[in-house]
């Protein structure tokens, strides 16, 4: 039996047959160690698929909201026009923070098959809304659009910590860093995608808009409604999938079932033996805002919620404060400049889809490739010094960098290729290993939050500052801003454990105990 469990009680049964019949720690052995196959593969695409859309309906705003300021906010002065699209862009981020605290606990508490697929639907209900939104008496077209994409958010952020969980619970311990890192690698190919439908949808629209910019309201209502379609693929594949073997038998106590649904998925040949007709339960706390405040509050628990939940904060202060603000930061060296309207929503389109493929892309693989064996902690550390100093020059060298695209190019794909080969990837990766089964998946939201939260607050400071002193002439500052919070990250890192090769059950830090039910009835006792 493993040292990780204890014996809570044993009936008048010989206690060999207790050691052989550890059916629990057989099930997550088969689990922990299995050949990697079609399951895990499909695990990752149906994970992935929502990731692929949240990236693009997340990043798309960029592309859309520069759309809107030639059409639905021509009419506005140069501060409402900024405002307006400032809160394009910071409604979703509000709606994902929601979503990831809310789906976060209602996969603990429900289980995660019950809400995956949910967050989907709110997604293809958001989307469709967001692109038939239009002016009325009563609302203008961008706040109905900020509105429905609150919406979305809710959903986008839902997906953060069931993919993450269901992904890390089905895993193998020799590649789940890769599983879900691989999960989160779809974003790099769904912000690409938003770029490519935009120039795709541009280049149909072109004669029409150089004839009439206005045209240009049919081009951002495709653009956003094409977000509809990974989501409808991916959602049967969601219903449908099973519930984590993990979940059925430290929160549910159901071993039997989850042995079963084990050999299913896997493949095996049939469920391992209950001999004599003995079930075995776990004997874990329940989760109670007791037991929470209780297993948190002990330091080797708690640092590590802090170490995941500021190190996603700094990250995302950085990543999403360039990330959704692209469009004005080409705009700020010249890059998107036109005479005409076409040209310039070209050359942002395109200007995105070149960073995408040089940095952004490659990064997120990078992690995929290396994660498990360099492990995340070391990853994670290498992103954010790196980080740190790509920051620091691109800040105190943005005078000359801007006079210079080829420059400027590899100094910005740099900064993407290390922040998804750094912390961008490991900070989801690492929260969906290092919690108890009954937390994995708030733990996670809570994590995740908290970098939204970051996102937040770089909108509305990249907004507030980014003209002091006139349009766009404090970006320079804001870059040098980023880089001290990179460097905060260094030492939030220092707060988590390395999780590579390592069992959840051991990354715990819990030792659940082993009921032997001989009435076969699966009830647990509560101990929190």
């Amino acid at each position: 039996m493993s040292t990780d469990l204890k014996l809570s009680y044993l009936p008048d049964s010989d206690v060999d047959d207790f050691y052989e019949l550890n059916i629990r720690q057989k099930s997550l052995n088969k689990i922990d160690n299995a050949d990697f196959g079609w399951f895990h593969i499909r695990t990752c695409i149906v994970a992935g698929i929502g990731f692929f859309t949240d990236a693009y309906d997340l990043f798309v705003i960029n592309f859309v909201a520069a759309m809107l300021a030639h059409t639905e906010l021509t009419g506005y002065n140069a501060t409402a026009r900024a405002s307006i699209d400032m809160g394009l862009k910071m409604s979703a981020a509000c709606g994902t923070l929601v979503g990831q605290l809310a789906f976060g606990w209602f996969a603990d508490r429900y289980g995660r098959k019950k809400v995956y697929g949910w967050e989907l639907a709110i997604m293809i209900m958001a989307t469709f809304g967001s692109a038939m939104s239009s002016n009325s008496f009563a609302i203008t077209t961008w706040a109905s659009i900020m509105f429905w994409r609150f919406i979305l958010g809710i959903g986008i952020g839902g997906d953060y910590p069931v993919s993450a969980i269901i992904t890390s619970e089905f895993a193998t311990v020799k590649r789940r860093g890769a599983m879900i890192s691989a999960v989160f690698a779809t974003q790099g190919f769904g912000i690409l995608t938003a770029g490519v439908v935009s120039v795709a949808t541009l280049g149909a629209y072109q004669d029409s808009i150089r004839n009439n910019p206005m045209y240009i309201d049919g081009v951002w209502r495709v653009v956003l409604a094409f977000g509809v379609i990974p989501a409808v693929v991916g959602l049967y594949f969601r219903i449908t999938i099973p519930e984590t073997p993990r979940f059925m038998m430290d929160v549910l106590g159901d071993v039997e079932k989850a042995t079963h649904d084990i050999d299913t998925v896997l493949n095996h040949e049939g469920p391992l033996s209950t001999k004599g007709g003995l079930i075995y339960v776990i004997e874990t706390p329940n989760a109670t805002w007791k037991d929470f405040k209780e297993y948190f509050s002990k330091w080797e628990n708690g640092k590590i919620l802090l170490g995941t939940s500021i190190s996603w904060f700094v990250l995302d202060v950085a990543f999403y404060g360039i990330g959704l603000n692209n469009a004005i930061i080409l705009q700020a060296i010249g890059f998107g400049d036109n005479q005409n309207t076409f040209s310039t929503l070209w050359n942002l389109s395109v200007g995105n889809i070149i960073i995408t493929i040089l940095g952004t892309i490659p990064g997120y693989w990078c992690t995929v490739f290396l994660i498990d064996k360099w492990g995340r902690k070391k990853i994670q550390l290498m992103g954010f010094i790196i980080l740190t100093g790509l920051f620091l020059i691109w800040g105190f060298g943005y005078q000359l960098i801007k006079q210079h695209m080829a420059i400027f190019i590899i100094v910005f794909s740099l900064c993407q290729l290390f922040q998804n080969f750094g912390p961008n990837a490991t900070t989801f990766v690492v929260p969906s290993e290092v919690f108890p089964t009954r937390y994995r998946s708030t733990g996670h939201g809570i994590s995740a939050a908290s970098g939204k939260l970051g996102a937040i607050i770089a909108q509305v400071g990249f907004f507030q500052l980014k003209d002091i002193g006139g349009t766009n002439n404090f970006v320079d500052r804001l870059i040098l801003i980023f880089a001290c919070f990179m460097f905060f990250g260094i030492f939030s890192t220092l707060l988590i454990p390395e999780t590579c090769g390592k069992t959840l059950e051991k990354l715990s830090n819990e030792h659940p105990q082993i009921v032997v039910n001989v009435n076969r009835k699966h009830k647990r006792k509560s101990s929190g």
